[in-house]
C-alpha cells in the first residue's frame, strides 16, 4: 500500500507542488503539463506483458533507459522545454521509487 502511495503521489502530488512552489504565474498550465509526463508509459504497451507489478520499468522500456533520461536531463538546460524535462524526471522518480521497492522485497 505505502508502494503505491508514494508511487501516485509522485505522479500527482509533485506536479501539483511544482507548479504551485516554482510557477505561481502559470500553475495550472504547468501543472497540466507536468501531469502528462505519465504519457511516458505508452511504451508500456510494447511490452509482454503491459503491466507486471514486479518489474522495475527502470532501464527496461525505452521511454525509461538511461539514455532516455540523460535525454531528459538535458532538456533541463533549455528554458522553453525545461518543463517536459521536469515531467519526465518526475515520471522517473515515481518509476524508480517502485524500482526501490522490488529491490527491498527481494532481500
Amino acid at each position: 500500500m505505502l508502494r503505491f502511495a508514494l508511487h501516485y503521489g509522485i505522479h500527482f502530488l509533485v506536479p501539483i507542488v511544482v507548479g504551485l512552489l516554482f510557477f505561481q504565474s502559470k500553475k495550472w498550465y504547468v501543472i497540466l503539463i507536468l501531469w502528462a509526463g505519465i504519457l511516458l508509459d505508452i511504451d508500456h504497451l510494447w511490452a509482454n506483458p503491459i503491466f507486471d507489478p514486479n518489474r522495475c520499468s527502470i532501464n527496461f522500456h525505452p521511454l525509461h533507459s538511461y539514455w532516455a533520461i540523460a535525454v531528459y536531463l538535458t532538456l533541463l538546460f533549455f528554458e522553453k522545454i525545461r518543463i517536459f524535462g521536469i515531467a519526465a524526471l518526475i515520471h522517473m522518480l515515481a518509476d524508480a521509487t517502485d524500482c526501490l521497492f522490488l529491490a527491498l522485497q527481494s532481500e
